[in-house]
């Protein structure tokens, strides 16, 4: 908002811009009678505030696959048990011993479950030992 006053005799200027917090008086006094005072004042409004916005992050879990293998014909019970204690983590003989029993007597077992990376690692290992693997399924 912009005032503009020429006058030659005393003059009191208020000006409040949009928001009510702000205001400003400007006192003019114009007595001399030779000359002419001119005076312009300017209120500088403030923008008003939006809220801020936050950005959340949502971490999502990698998601986990399956490590399965089928029964065959032609690997046997000591072959099956050695390969899942060779190229499986933390794997015991006992925990091995029931994974061979249930690919054998069940059809096929998950031996592991974990991130797609080290699933698609472990499944080759077994496949390249000559098990019988099963495509690799989401958990």
């Amino acid at each position: 908002m912009t005032v503009t006053l020429c006058s030659s005799s005393a003059t009191t200027i208020s000006a409040s811009s949009v928001t009510p917090a702000s205001s400003a008086t400007l006192a003019i006094n114009l007595d001399h009678p030779v000359m002419d005072i001119c005076a312009t004042t300017t209120a500088v409004t403030t923008p008003l505030r939006t809220p801020k916005t936050t950005k959340r992050t949502v971490r999502k879990p990698y998601p986990n696959y399956k490590v399965i293998v089928l029964d065959d014909d032609f690997n046997t019970f000591q072959h099956v048990s050695h390969c899942l204690m060779t190229y499986v983590p933390n794997m015991n003989p006992d925990r091995a011993w029931e994974l061979t029993n249930q690919v054998h007597f069940e059809g096929a077992a998950t031996v592991w479950t974990g991130p797609l990376e080290q699933a698609e690692f472990y499944h080759m290992q077994l496949k390249r030992e000559g098990l019988t693997m099963a495509p690799l399924e989401a958990a």
